[in-house]
């Protein structure tokens, strides 16, 4: 029973060990890695819905980002409660414009006390950058009248209108 416990304790530290810290990635361009740091702040684009986990205050200066797409967040999970959380991240570093980056498509990615994400809310509108909705109401409109013709068959004779049977004699 010892031996199973501390066996479990070398796998832990060794993969927590295994982690570069993110100041480092960029030195690992290319490879699977896992890389550890402090998220300050979760933002997302106003025009794609993209997240992005900042680990600088400043993320045009910062040397890592960590990127989740809109249309992953339904396999990542709500990624706003990592702000202020120590992350471990495996994946492919990834270099974008100088920045070296990991692409967040799947919460099996992160490991650690935060590995285990909350699913997003039901009304987590993504395409509206992330923001609530309940969607738009819209108050209902009459039928518009049918302009289609009847077939003949179709046509009512019982209260049709009927000809004089007796026209009057031409003059």
């Amino acid at each position: 029973m010892i031996f199973r416990c501390y066996a479990l304790l070398t796998l832990i530290s060794s993969a927590t060990a295994g982690c570069i810290p993110f100041d480092q990635a960029a030195k690992k361009i290319g490879e699977n890695v896992c890389v550890t740091g402090k998220v300050l702040k979760v933002s997302s684009s106003q025009r794609s819905g993209t997240q992005f986990l900042n680990f600088c205050e400043d993320y045009k200066t910062c040397s890592f980002t960590v990127v989740v797409f809109a249309r992953d967040l339904k396999d990542v999970g709500d990624v706003r409660p990592l702000e202020g959380q120590t992350i471990e991240i495996h994946g492919k570093v990834k270099d974008y414009k100088g920045q070296a980056e990991i692409v967040l498509s799947d919460s099996r990615q992160l490991r650690g006390s935060t590995a285990k994400l909350p699913s997003l809310p039901k009304n987590f509108d993504v395409e509206n950058q992330g923001k609530y909705s309940a969607g738009q109401f819209k108050t209902p409109t009459a039928p518009k009248p049918s302009h289609k013709k009847t077939p003949k068959d179709k046509i009512d004779t019982t209260t049709a209108e009927k000809p004089d049977p007796d026209p009057p004699p031409p003059q």
